[in-house]
């Protein structure tokens, strides 16, 4: 039982009645005080101020039986906005999403610098025009969270990204000195794992994402809460050390995973071995559909490396859901399959194994639900709708 005063517990409950209402996306004050608990009377009075600040909206629901219409509730979606961004060394994706989660719009810009003044004017011209086509509604722009691919600690400063080679940057403040919108500096993979349990996997506890695409990184999610270590830079398992006599790092030491199992590695053991300037994933798949020798070698042997790492994080984590987000997997037949036959340890114990159906979106997405979260002050959000995905 919650002992507190008047305030926290109305704080309490108004958090318990938005979090409903964004699950069931359209439920009665009825339904919401079966499933809480809640009297009608406390309901009644929470709602009401949730109307009034166009948070939420009524609806009354079409039915066949004689009687009066049930009035739904549902979150007023127009009422704000957020903003996901996922700052990559190529590019920057932005995505608007409403505060349903419903995908607004999405845009890929291009960079080619690796100067951070320059990447900040840019990310500042763009969440500048973000926020002013979206002023015209109650809240506006409500929240804009960047995903970086680097080390990220609790205060958000951005520790290290190494294929920018940026150390200690607060971006944030950067920002938000020249914006006027609540701004957040998050870990790709943690947004990842994120956008995984929001969108995929709303009822798994215990899971443990490992993005591949860029560079290497775990997001951690045990009992249903985002592990992010002492000082934030848990799920750093790029640089876990699988071969200690190996390739020299960036990092300091020798042998380090993503040394051997980042995508972009063996894109470039592929265009060197092929003697072909460019390759997409589309290229790998054609080559292994038609057994191309040199390519079957080099996606065995980053199986071998895929499944070397998954071993040791599984012996540490004891994950209930693994989630590999590798869109090189995916042009893999039986990636999954042949990744499983090289886990024999009788001591790594998972639920399951599953390629990531996000891919390369899961970032912005997790970033957009969890501006959404901390918008609505909510333990959880939950969006189950496919079209979300599409």
């Amino acid at each position: 039982m919650v002992i507190g005063d008047g305030a926290y517990i109305k704080k309490l409950n108004r958090s318990l009645i938005l979090q409903k209402i964004i699950e069931h996306e359209f439920i009665s004050r009825a339904e919401i005080a079966k499933i809480t608990g809640l009297n009608k009377a406390t309901i009644s009075v929470q709602v009401a101020d949730l109307l009034d600040a166009k948070l939420v909206q009524e609806t009354q629901q079409e039915h066949n039986t004689v009687g009066r219409r049930p009035i739904m509730l549902s979150i007023n979606e127009s009422a704000g906005y957020v903003l996901g961004i996922d700052l990559d060394f190529k590019e920057i994706k932005f995505q608007i999403s409403d505060l349903q989660g419903n995908i607004v719009e999405t845009n890929t810009i291009a960079i080619n610098t690796e100067v951070y003044e320059e990447i900040l004017y840019i990310l500042i011209e763009e969440i500048r025009d973000y926020k002013e086509k979206y002023s015209t509604c109650h809240y506006g722009l409500v929240q804009a969270i960047i995903g970086v691919h680097g080390t990220v600690n609790n205060d958000e400063w951005i520790q290290f990204i190494p294929r920018f080679h940026w150390s200690n940057k607060d971006l944030k403040s950067d920002i938000e000195r020249e914006v006027d919108v609540k701004v957040s500096i998050e870990n790709t993979a943690n947004l990842s794992i994120f956008a995984e349990r929001v969108y995929k996997y709303p009822e798994s506890d215990n899971m443990l994402g490992i993005v591949l695409i860029s560079g290497i990184g775990a997001g951690i999610i045990n009992d249903g809460k985002l592990v992010k270590g002492h000082d934030g830079y848990a799920g750093e398992i790029g640089h876990m050390i699988i071969s200690p006599f190996g390739q020299e790092c960036r990092c300091g030491n020798s042998g380090c995973w993503e040394l051997y199992t980042a995508e972009p590695v063996v894109f470039s053991q592929l265009m060197e071995r092929l003697d072909r300037p460019n390759l997409s994933y589309n290229d790998i798949k054609q080559l292994l559909a038609v057994s191309d020798p040199t390519t079957c070698e080099v996606m065995k042997t980053f199986i071998s490396y895929v499944s070397i790492g998954l071993n040791n994080m599984i012996n540490s984590y004891n994950p209930e859901t693994l989630i590999i987000n590798s869109e090189l997997l995916k042009v893999y037949p039986n990636a999954i399959e042949e990744i499983e036959e090289n886990l024999q340890s009788s001591v790594s114990v998972y639920q399951q194994i599953v390629l990531s159906d996000l891919g390369k979106d899961a970032s912005v997405l997790g970033a957009c639900a969890l501006a959404i979260q901390n918008f609505f002050q909510v333990e959880e959000v939950v969006f189950s709708r496919e079209e979300v995905l599409d």
